[in-house]
């Protein structure tokens, strides 16, 4: 397998992303052995198949539900096993933000599992198989739990919305692109070797102020945005994957699509040709005493260099864009995800053998 699953697949209806840290006195060997655990569990869970070892039945009879479980590995992991060497530069931490307000504890760890399915039992069963195999090596940092529609949802497949009731993924690279491999992955000649094939991953919790969003006009969110609510399609006319006209002006003189519209500044050509695969999920914890919904989007970006991908088009919304009033960045993570494993070796195999 070139890549691991959960990259390029088709997202899911249900996700988990979890990360662990390695308990105190587990190095390189106990890492060694969780992965491959891990990668086993994984490799039996998503062909439909019983957990090898104290399986719950939670999904019994359910089938793989289109399951993937990807596996990174977080900045502190090199040093906590002694491959302080083997860390790559694009792994340096993320810059801050004026949108962060960063929860520590909710943030970063050694080792950083996410797990989608299109069935909410699958999706869990795979998330307490993980977390049994971590047995006395690992403990869970954090975790978090996400959704989107649903396949089938609808007769008239379309990008999924998000709690803001906006399209979002539009503009999203795609497979089909001659150039996609080079910004997604990192090329089999890549530094260092054992990330060949591999991939970045950044991931915000991202709360939405949906109150504050929600008392402005449908023209005022569309504006925001610089698309159209209804089907994505820009400001400036045609269908979702129309190219916006940036400099088209309207009776008024003033441009169609604002200056610090979020469609307008993510462009990759508005970011030096800044490019990231967008693979999020939507999040709803509840409601705080006075009645806010804690919800948002749990977003994933992949790319072959975050210097190249999430940092550049980051800071030129941290610079101006209009959607940074209704959002907060709550809590961060950047990790490396090697190349997939093939039969009978183990993720991060090449990393932690060589």
């Amino acid at each position: 397998m070139k890549h691991q699953p959960g990259i390029t697949t088709p997202l899911q209806a249900v996700g988990h992303l979890v990360a662990f840290d390695l308990v105190a006195g587990a190095g390189r060997r106990e890492a060694a052995a969780l992965l491959r655990r891990w990668s086993d569990t994984a490799r039996r869970l998503m062909a439909g198949e019983a957990a090898a070892q104290g399986d719950t039945d939670v999904a019994r009879d359910a089938g793989p539900s289109s399951l993937t479980v990807t596996f990174g590995f977080g900045h502190s992991f090199f040093s906590r096993t002694g491959l302080e060497r083997q860390r790559p530069d694009a792994l340096d931490p993320l810059p801050d933000f004026s949108s962060d307000r960063l929860d520590k504890k909710r943030s970063d760890g050694d080792l950083w599992v996410q797990i989608g399915a299109n069935d909410s039992l699958v999706a869990f069963h795979a998330l307490r198989a993980i977390q049994k195999d971590a047995g006395s090596a690992a403990r869970v940092r954090w975790q978090m739990s996400g959704f989107n529609r649903s396949p089938g949802a609808t007769d008239r497949p379309m990008t999924t919305r998000n709690l803001m009731g906006q399209i979002d993924g539009t503009r999203n690279p795609k497979p089909s692109e001659s150039d996609f491999e080079e910004r997604i992955f990192v090329p089999a000649s890549g530094d260092p070797a054992w990330m060949a094939n591999g991939s970045y991953a950044v991931v915000r919790r991202i709360r939405m102020l949906l109150d504050d969003w929600e008392d402005l006009s449908l023209k005022e969110q569309e504006d925001v945005i610089g698309r159209k609510k209804s089907d994505g399609a820009p400001l400036t006319g045609g269908g979702e994957t129309t190219e916006p006209d940036l400099e088209k002006t309207g009776a008024d003189g003033k441009l169609i699509v604002p200056i610090n519209a979020h469609a307008r500044i993510t462009r990759p050509d508005q970011n030096g040709g800044a490019a990231m695969l967008r693979r999020s999920f939507s999040f709803h914890d509840g409601f705080g005493s006075d009645g806010v919904p804690d919800a948002g989007l749990l977003f994933v970006c992949w790319q072959a260099d975050p210097l190249r991908g999430f940092v550049p088009v980051q800071r030129k919304l941290d610079r101006g864009d209009a959607l940074s009033a209704f959002i907060r960045h709550e809590a961060s993570g950047l990790f490396a995800v090697p190349g997939g494993a093939a039969e009978g070796e183990y993720v991060g195999q090449r990393l932690l053998e060589g």
